[in-house]
This record gives C-alpha cells, sequence and structure tokens, in this order.
C-alpha cells in the first residue's frame, strides 16, 4: 500500500484532495465564517449568549435550499459543543418526519431520556410527554443546561394547531428554563404562518442566507480549488497548479461562465456540485484544470427537457413536428389536424418517402405531442370540440427542434433536408 501511494500522481492526489474537500461542508463554510457580520458568527453570538448568560432564545434561519442553512447551523453546534461539552443538549426534529404535533413530543421525550440516561415510555400520552418536556426544561435549567432545539422544515410545524410550537415556546417563558429553539425552513414568509398565540413568545429574530456577491463567489472558490502548500503534493506542481488556477478565475470567459451558471443556480450547495462535476473532468495526465473542463461541466447543467422530449419521439411525431414548422415559415400561424395531414401528404408524395401512415395512427401521434406539451392548443375556446379541429401551436424553436432531430438516432435524414428548405 505504502508503494502504490508513493507511485500515485500528483494530480491523482490533487484530485482526491479536492473531492474530499467538496464533499467537507465544515470545510467549504468555514471561509464564510470570519466576518463577524456573517450568518455563522450572529448565529454563534445568539446561541452562546443563552448559554453563558442563562436565558430563553428563538430565531428563524431562512433561505432557499443550497444556501448552506444547515452546514452552518452544524458548524456552530461543533463549536459549541466543543467550547461547552456537558452544558449543551441538541434535540433535532424535521418537520417532514415529525409535523404531527404527537409524535414530535414523543421524539423530544425519547431524545431527552438518551441524552440523560433515563427510561423513554413508548405508550405516554401527549400530556404526558408534554409535562416530562417542561420537567425537563426546568430541572436542566437548574442545573445551567442548555438545550437546544433544531426544528427542520419548519414551515411544517407551523401548520394545523400548532400545538408542539405552543407548549415549546410557552414553556420558555419560565424563569428556570434555559433553551433556543432554532427554526430551519425555505419560506421566507414562515413566522406569517404562525398563530397569534405561538407568534406572541416567538423572539422574531431572523438569519437570512442569500445567494453570495461575485467577490464572495471568487474568494470561495479560490479557497476550495487551491492547494495547500504544506501537503504531501510535490511543491512544484502545488505552485503550478495555483498559478494556473488563479489565470482562470481572472479569465473573462471564466467569469462570464460562472455568471450564466448562477443566474440560474444561485446558491451555494449549486456551486458545490458544479464544482465537483468540473474538478472530475480534469484530465490526469494533462494534471491541471482547464477552462474546458468548466466549459464541459456547464453544458452537462444545463439540461434542456424540451430537446430530450424531441429525441424520444417517434418517426411519425417527428413528421408531424417539420409539418407544423413547415406551416409557419409559410406564415400560416393557425393551423388543426387536417392541415397538418394536408402537409404531411404534400411531403410523402413530392419526397416518396417509405413513411406512409394511415390517419388514426396520425392522430393518436397528434395526442401524444399534446401530452409532451411540445405543442399546446391556441386558446381555450372550442372544448366541446374533436382534438382535430382545435387550432395549435408550436411550443419550440426551429432551432430547438433541428437540434433535437440531429441528436435523435432514429429521425430520417429526409427530415433534416425539409427543416432546411
Amino acid at each position: 500500500m505504502g508503494r502504490e501511494k508513493e507511485k500515485e500522481k500528483p494530480s491523482e492526489k490533487a484530485l482526491n484532495l479536492l473531492r474530499s474537500r467538496l464533499a467537507d461542508p465544515n470545510f467549504i463554510f468555514k471561509p464564510l465564517s470570519d466576518s463577524p457580520d456573517s450568518n455563522y458568527s450572529k448565529l454563534k453570538f445568539i446561541i452562546s449568549t443563552s448559554v453563558t448568560e442563562a436565558c430563553n432564545n428563538s430565531i428563524l434561519l431562512l433561505g432557499p435550499r443550497g444556501s448552506g442553512k444547515v452546514a452552518v447551523l452544524e458548524l456552530v453546534l461543533s463549536d459549541l459543543l466543543q467550547q461547552y461539552p456537558d452544558v449543551i443538549s441538541v434535540i433535532r426534529l424535521n418537520g417532514l418526519l415529525h409535523s404531527d404535533d404527537n409524535c414530535a413530543l414523543k421524539e423530544i421525550a425519547r431524545q431527552l431520556c438518551m441524552e440523560h440516561q433515563l427510561l423513554f415510555s413508548k405508550v405516554a400520552s401527549f400530556d404526558d410527554n408534554s409535562q416530562f418536556m417542561i420537567a425537563m426544561l426546568r430541572e436542566c435549567g437548574l442545573a445551567h443546561k442548555t438545550i437546544i432545539f433544531v426544528l427542520d422544515e419548519f414551515d411544517f410545524f407551523a401548520q394545523g394547531k400548532q400545538r408542539l410550537l405552543y407548549s415549546l415556546l410557552d414553556a420558555m417563558q419560565s424563569v428556570n428554563s434555559q433553551s433556543v429553539v432554532i427554526g430551519v425552513s425555505c419560506r421566507l414568509d414562515v413566522d406569517q404562518l404562525l398563530e397569534k398565540r405561538v407568534r406572541s413568545r416567538f423572539s422574531h429574530r431572523k438569519l437570512l442566507f442569500l445567494s453570495p456577491s461575485k467577490e464572495d463567489t471568487e474568494r470561495f472558490m479560490e479557497h476550495i480549488l487551491s492547494l495547500p502548500v504544506d501537503s504531501s503534493i510535490p511543491q512544484n506542481y502545488t505552485a503550478e497548479f495555483n498559478g494556473r488556477l488563479k489565470k482562470i478565475i481572472s479569465d473573462e470567459r471564466f467569469k462570464e461562465l460562472i455568471n450564466t451558471y448562477l443566474s440560474f443556480n444561485f446558491t451555494i450547495g449549486h456551486l458545490v456540485r458544479f464544482l465537483f462535476q468540473a474538478v472530475s473532468y480534469m484530465d490526469l495526465d494533462v494534471g491541471f484544470l482547464s477552462l474546458e473542463n468548466f466549459k464541459t461541466a456547464l453544458s452537462s447543467n444545463q439540461r434542456q427537457p424540451k430537446l430530450e422530449c424531441i429525441r424520444d419521439c417517434s418517426i411519425l411525431e417527428l413528421y408531424m413536428l417539420v409539418c407544423m414548422k413547415r406551416l409557419e415559415v409559410k406564415e400560416q400561424n393557425s393551423y388543426n389536424f387536417f392541415s397538418v395531414m394536408t402537409e404531411y401528404k404534400s411531403i410523402h408524395d413530392s419526397s416518396q418517402t417509405s413513411d406512409n401512415y394511415a390517419a388514426n395512427v396520425c392522430l393518436r401521434a397528434f395526442e401524444h405531442l399534446l401530452q409532451r406539451q411540445l405543442i399546446s392548443f391556441i386558446d381555450n375556446k372550442g372544448h366541446n370540440q374533436s382534438v382535430e379541429f382545435r387550432p395549435v401551436k408550436l411550443l419550440i424553436s426551429s432551432a430547438e427542434l433541428h437540434q433535437g432531430m440531429k441528436s435523435s438516432h432514429q429521425c430520417p435524414a429526409i427530415l433534416l433536408k425539409l427543416m432546411d428548405r
């Protein structure tokens, strides 16, 4: 094993290091926690204040999926658990699993029993578990221990009668309790879902996780992709790798590429997945990242569902799409099934193709195109009319149709020629 490691190329070591970094949320979000204005610093201050000053707090972490809410929270909790190892207990609930009030309180009781080595009763009622939770909050408060409740998918807990939230926040009004409730949600208006009695007991603190700025994005990518000088990778290779990376990041074409990607996928989570793909495309023989790696990653991310639908079309369906496009070229903007069939017959007669289908088969293909949403009815009028009489329109451009047919393995050559005429 030792000899194999020695024989390992520097590029292989670099690839393994970069992949391990991109799979480690702690490493990814650590640079974003340096600033005192960062969400990491603010959240850590709020929770540590509750621990040191024996007070209650509640806070919402809001932002789109992939923005780093849970990753930053876990980073803060791991730091505080190391700083105060015997003082903090963490209770975790997820709205997708525990949105039912009885189920949620039972889970809280179970985790509290595990944490404090007590016997858990599976048959305890809602009121029993509620009283047990209040008693545990009181006992932990008297012992100067803080209980942190993490409610992921918080908006699911804000539905129905909200008995769990009321019981939890009402228990925190006690002088003896010492706890923090942290709600995590991708709904920015989740506090508006709270009942009046629950909202009056909530602290109304919010931390918004927004998309990073251009400067933060560049700093983030350099932090992730730069190789460390003090590693087992040769220093001359590291220096050249980092030099090439800086040139790529400062290249205007790269900046435009990143802006294109982030205009559709604007969270840190999306950016990490994009970088992981780009790194995976690195040529180990060349040994360095290139602009082409990022271009390939971008093209693989830009899925085009319409093109995929065209690729999966049958030969007859492709014929019908080409007929509709030809009708549009002839400035016939309104057409129905019969118009398409007339064009189809004229193509068959003039080109003498072997692809000749019966009208009922063509009608099924026409209906299939409607189901795939490659074509649609022009308006909602005429619901009582048969499908073949209602006017339709194409939902794809000429370029999309041409590209889709070129990538289709079963598209006849004659259709591509007909598109060009």
